[in-house]
């Protein structure tokens, strides 16, 4: 008898922990949706050497779960510069701001506590927020100490972005091939990325 409450009470956690991964990335495919896709293409002016970069992550239909691995390891290993100024930093400011109140809604998630890749993910995504918004107007006439300083915060947020993003997609081939397929389609790294099925 001890036996077999045993196996169902493991059966069971295996269960809720399942149940939780999927409700986690289900809260990460909507911050991809509205903030993360269209983040990483306003990212992607900043980083000189991207195009090296989405060179490794252009994600196919033919993946296996190895050439995720790999391609989340050259994400984070990647060697990451970044070249700010105050009118594209001024641009990507107003698109944070614009999604404070989203990204603060999903800081409340208490499910986030169980995933610390992307709370980190979203912190650094608000910080950055934080420090583009508080310069305001100054953000045209900084010296180059603070323009530096962005472009670390820059680099931060889109190294954990872009591994992110392909984590995300390998359980989406996973779990949800449907979903899957237009991730891969509209996958920010990709050279032409487009909804249309070709």
């Amino acid at each position: 008898v001890l036996l077999v409450v045993l196996v169902i009470e493991r059966l069971l956690s295996q269960r809720e922990k399942r149940l939780l991964l999927n409700k986690l990335n289900m809260v990460i495919g909507t911050f991809f949706s509205e903030v993360g896709i269209e983040l990483m293409r306003r990212f992607f002016e900043f980083i000189p050497d991207a195009k090296e970069l989405a060179g490794n992550l252009e994600i196919s239909v033919s993946w296996k779960p190895k050439d995720f691995q790999r391609a989340a390891q050259k994400a984070e290993k990647f060697s990451y510069s970044a070249q700010v100024d105050g009118v594209s930093l001024a641009a990507l400011r107003d698109f944070l701001v614009s999604k404070r109140d989203f990204l603060l809604r999903l800081l409340e998630n208490p499910n986030l506590m169980e995933h610390d890749r992307f709370t980190d993910l979203l912190w650094a995504v608000f910080h950055l927020a934080e420090e583009l918004a508080i310069r305001g107007d100054q953000i045209h006439y900084l010296p180059r100490p603070d323009y530096d300083h962005l472009a670390n915060d820059v680099k931060r947020a889109y190294s954990m972005l872009a591994r992110e993003w392909i984590l995300y997609t390998s359980h989406l081939k996973q779990s949800y091939p449907f979903l899957f397929s237009l991730a891969a389609r509209i996958n920010p790294f990709s050279p032409s990325p487009s909804p249309v099925i070709r």
